[in-house]
């Protein structure tokens, strides 16, 4: 169950998860020891599932990002499986979810240049037998990315 100081861990290394225990415990108002054992039963129990570091994709090359539309050519579990797997294999597929409307699944690549993404298109996307369509969209300006998850839904009494 996850109660109010479960909530203020969680916020607070959403907006950093490199605070040290000690900077963590100060900030939720909890001593050292009691704070890391709530941070490490967040993360045994698989709410916290990991820390890593948000990278500026424009500063590192990553200059074009493209939402990728779709669509398994026949609707059986072995397509959709295999083109998950083909997806998830993909380091360029930053993002893959599972739609429903006129895509069967909708793909986030980021890549350096649109030849790049012409090249991921052509040679690896297109060729994969279960593929039918492909519409790509591409962004042109960032809004919001890497946002923190929202946690006011959570009841302390929900999970």
């Amino acid at each position: 169950m996850i109660d109010a100081a479960d909530m203020r861990i969680l916020s607070e290394l959403q907006e950093d998860g490199r605070l040290t225990n000690v900077e963590l415990s100060e900030r939720i108002a909890l001593s050292p020891s009691p704070c890391l054992r709530r941070v490490k039963r967040l993360e045994a129990d698989g709410i916290v599932r990991g820390y890593r570091a948000v990278l500026d994709r424009k500063k590192i090359g990553l200059d074009l990002t493209v939402f990728v539309e779709i669509r398994v050519s026949k609707h059986t579990h072995d397509n959709a499986a295999g083109l998950q797997r083909s997806l998830e294999a993909m380091p360029e597929v930053v993002a893959c979810h599972m739609v429903s409307g006129a895509a069967d699944f909708l793909a986030e690549v980021v890549v350096p240049t649109l030849a790049d993404y012409e090249r991921l298109l052509t040679e690896r996307l297109l060729t994969l037998d279960m593929v039918e369509d492909i519409r790509s969209n591409f962004a042109l300006r960032t809004i919001k990315t890497d946002g923190a998850l929202s946690l006011e839904h959570i009841s302390t009494r929900s999970i």
